[in-house]
C-alpha cells in the first residue's frame, strides 16, 4: 500500500467513473478485495481484471440463500476463472442460536440478530484482513440510508484501533438502469432470480419478488417496516 490520503483522494474521486474510482483504489491497495452478491458486484468484477487481474473476491454463504444464488456464485467463477473466497457463518454461533431461536426467529423479532451471526461476523473476520474493500452499493438503492454514500470513506463498522479499513463505493451514482445497460452490453452473468421479479437479493426466506413501482429493496425482510439494511453497511450509512 502506497501512502493513502482519504481526503484527497475523496476530492479527486468525486463523480468520476468507476473504472477511475477501481483503478485508484487497486493502484493505493494491494491488500483489497470485491465483496460480491449481486449484479452490481459482478459489474465491478468485470471492470476490474481488465486493471488487475489478481483481484481478491469473496463472497458470503449464509447458509440460507437460494439455490439459484449459488449456481450464480458458480458461473461467476467460471466466466471470469478467478478464486471466489466463500465465508461461512461461524458454526458454533450458529448452532447456538438455531436451537435457541429455531430457524425463522426473525419473522417475529426482526432480522438482525440472525443477519449478525450469518452475515455481519464472517464479514468482520474477513475484513479484519484486508486493508481496503470495495462494494457495489448506489446510492439510489436507498434514499434513507444510502443518499449520502461517498465514491470512498472510511469504514467506521469495521476499522479496529490503530487499523483504519478504508472503502471504495464506485457505482454510488450509477442508477439500476445504468448497471443493467452495463450487464446487457458487456454481456456480464447474473443471478437468474432477477427474471422472476427479484431485485434485492438476499436469504431465501427474507427475499421475496417485487411488485410493479415498487423500490428494488421492498422484496427485502417485506414484513418489517423502515430501513432495509442488514448490518453489512449500517454505520457507514446516514443516520435516520
Amino acid at each position: 500500500m502506497t501512502s493513502f490520503d482519504l481526503q484527497q483522494t475523496q476530492t479527486e474521486l468525486q463523480d468520476k467513473n468507476p473504472r477511475i474510482i477501481l483503478r485508484k483504489a487497486l493502484e493505493n491497495f494491494d491488500n483489497i478485495a470485491i465483496s460480491f452478491s449481486g449484479a452490481e458486484d459482478v459489474v465491478l468484477i468485470d471492470m476490474a481484471i481488465n486493471i488487475r487481474k489478481d483481484v481478491q473476491v469473496f463472497t458470503l454463504d449464509t447458509g440460507r440463500l437460494h439455490s439459484e444464488t449459488y449456481r450464480f456464485i458458480e458461473k461467476v467463477r467460471k466466466h471470469y476463472q478467478i478464486d471466489i473466497d466463500v465465508l461461512s457463518p461461524n458454526r458454533e454461533l450458529l448452532d447456538r442460536f438455531v436451537k435457541e431461536k429455531g430457524l425463522f426467529s426473525f419473522y417475529e423479532d426482526g432480522h438482525q440478530e440472525c443477519c449478525g451471526i450469518r452475515k455481519v461476523e464472517p464479514l468482520k473476520h474477513k475484513l479484519a484482513q484486508l486493508d481496503a474493500w470495495i462494494t457495489g452499493q448506489r446510492k439510489d438503492q436507498s434514499q434513507d440510508t444510502r443518499a449520502d454514500l461517498p465514491e470512498v470513506q472510511t469504514d467506521t463498522a469495521f476499522s479496529a484501533p490503530g487499523k483504519e479499513l478504508i472503502k471504495f463505493n464506485p457505482l454510488t451514482n450509477w442508477t439500476s438502469a445504468k448497471v443493467w445497460d452495463y450487464i446487457e452490453a458487456y454481456q456480464v452473468p447474473y443471478n437468474e432470480l432477477h427474471e422472476k421479479g427479484f431485485t434485492s437479493i438476499g436469504c431465501e426466506p427474507c427475499t421475496r419478488p417485487i411488485l410493479p413501482n415498487q423500490h428494488e429493496r421492498s422484496g427485502r425482510w417485506w414484513w418489517e417496516a423502515g430501513h432495509k439494511e442488514c448490518g453489512l453497511h449500517a454505520t457507514n450509512l446516514k443516520e435516520s
